[in-house]
């Protein structure tokens, strides 16, 4: 039995554990943070760790959610920079329920760009008019992301799928 101990204090770790005892076997994903990470003092430092769970061996990323296309791009470009070529999906959140949505961001570090938090602030109680501002505010940004040549888009629904099927639809990929 191999002590759990021994390699989960990092990602990092994990994967250099999974790559030691399994080799190719399994496609790692890790986790990216374009806006950083929580816990990271600064950027650089955030970069560095990522480029270190991918030298480990993971095969791709998966990005925290973000609302600014710009982050993502910027991030990309820095790991590129730095040597880094493994595919970078961008993690989409769609906007259903603004409390939750800003209690979420707040505890992961994501931002909410203050003309979005002000107009979801407007909606009040209209949840109606929230998930529709928020769907076209996401159409937007897949399309833009897409466009400009990400490789694709992971959606975090959250058991809350309807909004992802019409930004879907929006973006043509019903």
């Amino acid at each position: 039995m191999i002590c759990p101990q021994a390699w989960a204090e990092y990602a990092t770790d994990l994967v250099r554990f999974i790559r030691e005892i399994s080799g190719n076997t399994f496609f790692i994903e890790v986790a990216a943070y374009p806006e950083c990470h929580p816990q990271s003092l600064h950027s650089q430092e955030d970069l560095l760790h990522f480029k270190e769970k991918i030298e480990a061996g993971a095969n791709s990323a998966l990005t925290q959610y973000f609302y600014t296309a710009d982050a993502y791009w910027r991030f990309v470009e820095d790991v590129r920079a730095m040597g880094v070529t493994v595919p970078i999906i961008p993690g989409i959140m769609p906007i259903t329920n603004y409390t939750q949505l800003a209690r979420f961001s707040d505890a992961c570090g994501a931002e909410i760009p203050r003309w979005i938090r002000q107009h979801l602030m407007s909606c009040g109680d209209d949840k109606e008019a929230m998930v529709a501002f928020g769907v076209e505010v996401i159409s937007d940004l897949c399309r833009r992301l897409l466009d400009q040549g990400a490789p694709g888009l992971h959606f975090y629904t959250l058991n809350q799928s309807t909004a992802t099927v019409d930004i879907l639809g929006k973006i043509g990929c019903s």
